[in-house]
């Protein structure tokens, strides 16, 4: 099993980090690996809503189909992949720290499959790295914004 969870302060209120956030069509503003998003429902985003991401991970092309099983606007969302190579849940948390700064956490947890299980420890830390990247990609993109 592979749990990674990250975090980062934001200089800017949680309901506009989680707003932005919580947009599919905004993650590859600030993934550093999404390439690209499809709407496999109609928008807005709700329980059972589906989207499609293309992402690149360690040197390799994934596309998978997340879709949404918990959401508490602008505080939380849980998303579990539908299809995919590697059945993963997601899950952003945004929390105020005052009235102008946000602590937004990322957090991925799956089982990895196959060639997967021998390499778990490597995908934690590359993982890791990853979703620290995007936090501060979110961070930097949102503090632009002021």
């Amino acid at each position: 099993m592979v749990d990674v969870s990250t975090e980062i302060v934001i200089g800017r209120p949680a309901s506009v980090v989680a707003d932005f956030a919580m947009n599919p069509d905004n993650a590859p503003r600030w993934y550093v690996n999404i390439t690209a998003v499809e709407w496999r429902s109609p928008r807005p985003l709700a329980l059972g809503s589906r989207i499609a991401f293309v992402a690149k991970f360690l040197g390799r092309q994934l596309r998978y189909v997340y879709e949404i099983v918990e959401l508490v606007p602008q505080r939380r969302l849980v998303m579990r992949t539908a299809e995919g190579p590697f059945p993963m849940e997601t899950t952003y948390e945004f929390e105020a720290i005052g009235e102008s700064a946000c602590r937004a956490r990322l957090r991925n947890r799956g089982a990895p499959r196959g060639f997967g299980v021998l390499v778990g420890p490597l995908i934690a830390f590359a993982m890791r790295r990853a979703n620290q990247n995007d936090l501060t990609r979110l961070k930097k993109v949102l503090e632009a914004a002021l």
